[in-house]
């Protein structure tokens, strides 16, 4: 579904909400609101509402709120149809979240602007029902049927682009959170049943990301056996029941376009040998750089094309200029894809950051891009762009909050005990077979795996 955005100016009057929201509202009976602010700059910020139904299933909800400063304002939002007037603001569920079992959730959001001072607003209230944390009644609807269980594949099935989302087999919009391997012409030992059991059983990764290399000793120094590799990473992915993503890692030239033949060759290989399967997603272009989004949306028009002859369901990422930044390191922004998307249906455009280098300027620019672009951040870091140095804690978790509010999928950079800070393991660790204990994890690792081992709890109707 797709998620509704809506631009606000001063003294907006909410109109048509009840319609937008889908069925009739019904009154709550008890509801939490947890409100964060998730990001914050001069003269703006970033906050995430998640609200809980406590009591009898609400349909067509409302949710309302009042401004605690008279400066504060939302500029956009997600996951609900936004209204504000004056201090007052209304935030009325769309078309697939607007149904609230008894113990369910919604996690919505939205960028805001303040000129005075930024408090935390009050009074929230559910459909007329102030939100305390508490029921008024005891809930008369018995419980709904637990989430389906079962691994990330099993549960979501083939996966597609609706709107700006990625959704599931049942239409819904989800988040794959998971791993990057390293170049696997350099660490291959990293990638076997143990480490890729520890992954999908420990780690509770969604997704495994193989970055194949195509030049510094990779695939054009011998293709057939870099495709068979690919191949064999993708299986062991499939028998654990987690989403594969086939990275063609151009780095070196920048422009894509330098291997195009190469991509074409490579990914009518193997889109063709694994079109059967659900579980893969194919990522063209790794990080395209010092070259322009026109250069960029040429070839992946003319890769999309070999892809589709062979495979024609499997989600597609396409890089972005700047090193997948949406433009932003080369003192660009979004506006460039917007304005001139690629012509093919589902895909999606990657965005790459490291989270000591890039902070709340790349925030912004994918919180702006968010509602008009469907985004899958297919490599991150939590050090510098350089891949190492100290992790950057602060601006790790502001990022994974984003992530995590935006239902943007992502995949840590690297899964391997690379030297450097960006890896997950301690220098020495794929000698051995733990894969998961405090001990041989790095800090950067230690993170990242609290944060993709944590439930899903993908929608599944």
């Amino acid at each position: 579904m797709k998620r509704l955005l809506v631009l606000l100016a001063a003294g907006a009057t909410a109109v048509g909400l009840t319609t937008l929201a889908g069925p009739s509202a019904q009154a709550a009976t008890g509801c939490k609101v947890d409100y964060t602010i998730t990001s914050q700059w001069q003269g703006g910020f970033q906050a995430g509402v998640k609200i809980t139904n406590l009591g009898d299933s609400v349909s067509g909800w409302n949710l309302k709120f009042t401004m605690a400063d008279a400066g504060q304002k939302v500029v956009q939002g997600w996951n609900a149809t936004w209204s504000q007037s004056g201090s007052a603001v209304t935030a009325a569920g769309t078309d697939w979240n607007g149904t609230l079992p008894t113990g369910a959730s919604a996690d919505l959001g939205f960028v805001g602007s303040f000129t005075g001072s930024n408090p935390k607003p009050a009074s929230f209230t559910l459909n007329g029902v102030t939100c305390t944390g508490s029921v008024t009644d005891p809930p008369t609807d018995p419980p709904t049927d637990p989430p389906a269980t079962g691994t990330p594949v099993a549960t979501n099935g083939q996966l597609h682009v609706c709107g700006v989302n990625l959704c599931n087999q049942y239409n819904r919009p989800i988040q794959l959170r998971g791993m990057s391997t390293h170049g696997i012409q350099w660490f291959g030992k990293c990638y076997n049943d143990t480490s890729l059991d520890a992954l999908a059983e420990d780690w509770k990764s969604d997704l495994f990301r193989v970055a194949m290399y195509v030049q510094e000793q990779g695939y054009e120094t011998d293709p057939a056996g870099f495709t068979s590799r690919v191949n064999s990473m993708v299986d062991m992915a499939e028998a654990r029941g987690m989403y594969a993503v086939i990275d063609f890692h151009t780095l070196t030239p920048g422009d894509p376009n330098y291997n195009l033949d190469r991509a074409k060759t490579f990914f009518s290989s193997v889109a063709a040998r694994n079109a059967n399967k659900k579980n893969v997603i194919y990522e063209i272009a790794n990080e395209p750089n010092g070259v322009s989004w026109t250069a960029i949306k040429n070839y992946a028009e003319q890769v999309i094309p070999v892809i589709r002859a062979a495979d024609p369901d499997a989600v597609i990422i396409v890089g972005t200029r700047g090193w997948s930044s949406l433009g932003v390191s080369d003192g660009s922004n979004e506006s460039e894809v917007v304005n001139s998307p690629v012509n093919a249906t589902n895909i999606m455009y990657a965005f790459h950051f490291y989270a000591a280098s890039h902070k709340d300027d790349y925030r912004a620019a994918v919180s702006r891009a968010a509602s008009r672009l469907p985004l899958f951040v297919s490599e991150f870091g939590t050090v510098s762009a350089t891949g190492g140095g100290a992790m950057d804690r602060a601006s790790s978790i502001a990022w994974l909050d984003l992530l995590d509010q935006l239902k943007i999928s992502y995949a840590n950079w690297t899964y391997s005990d690379a030297d450097e800070g960006s890896a997950a393991f301690k220098p020495g660790t794929c000698n051995g077979s733990d894969y998961s204990s405090s001990g041989v994890l790095t800090e950067s690792g230690a993170l990242i795996k609290s944060r993709i081992s944590s439930t899903d709890n993908f929608p599944t109707s």
